[in-house]
């Protein structure tokens, strides 16, 4: 079993394509939805497999941070499932930025939360050397 579920605020000044592009620089095979709320909306992006998180995976290699993103999602586990959040600017430009949930990305961050059997075994995964 592996689920992926991730949300992003979308701006009255941002544009809703771009917003999704950022997320899919970082991620593949997502199913998207969209929901506006008054003039702000929000992006909901889902995937049933592994799979989703290989662009990830390339990206934390590429810019040899394996370690950092590491022990930060060490941290991220809660309930058996791993939750993070990515700079929605930086993700834009095709790299990863772990921030926190307020304050770091000015624009609001990228909210990812995978669930799945052993988060611990996935962390490894994704940051193998």
């Amino acid at each position: 079993m592996f689920k992926l579920r991730g949300r992003v605020e979308v701006n009255p000044t941002e544009d809703l394509e771009k917003v999704k592009q950022a997320v899919d620089r970082l991620f593949g095979n997502l199913k998207f939805e969209y929901e506006q709320r008054g003039s702000r909306g929000i992006l909901y992006f889902t995937s049933s497999t592994k799979d989703s998180l290989s662009k990830l995976k390339r990206i934390v290699r590429q810019d040899l941070i394996r370690d950092a993103v590491r022990s930060h999602l060490k941290m991220c586990i809660e309930n058996g499932r791993l939750r993070f959040y990515l700079n929605k600017q930086v993700a834009y430009a095709g790299h990863v930025s772990l921030c926190e949930p307020e304050g770091e990305s000015p624009l609001g961050p990228i909210e990812v939360e995978v669930e799945c059997p052993d988060p611990r075994e996935l962390i490894n995964w994704l940051t193998e050397k």
